[in-house]
């Protein structure tokens, strides 16, 4: 897994849940609620989705870490590469 996968993985979760936002344009070191509309609902959603498709758990206390889409995926990428492979 690489940082850019990681970062396609959250835009692929927000894609689901807020599929009316264009995210062709988000700028990877801005913060994703300065720029799509997305409320604190949204953000939980993303967190239920990483864990329930991916087994990612994020605790509260690291949410500001997936602030951004660089953010998230420095967070995320060591999560993933700890992953058991499937087989």
């Amino acid at each position: 897994m690489t940082k850019e996968q990681c970062q396609k993985v959250v835009l692929a979760i927000i894609a689901d849940i807020a599929p009316d936002e264009d995210l062709s344009n988000v700028k990877p070191e801005i913060r994703l609620r300065d720029q799509l509309q997305l409320d604190s609902m949204d953000f939980l959603d993303i967190v239920m989705e990483l864990r329930k498709r991916h087994g990612i758990e994020v605790p509260e206390k690291d949410y500001l870490q997936l602030a951004s889409l660089d953010s998230s995926a420095e967070y995320l990428l060591p999560k993933f590469v700890a992953l058991p492979a499937k087989g």
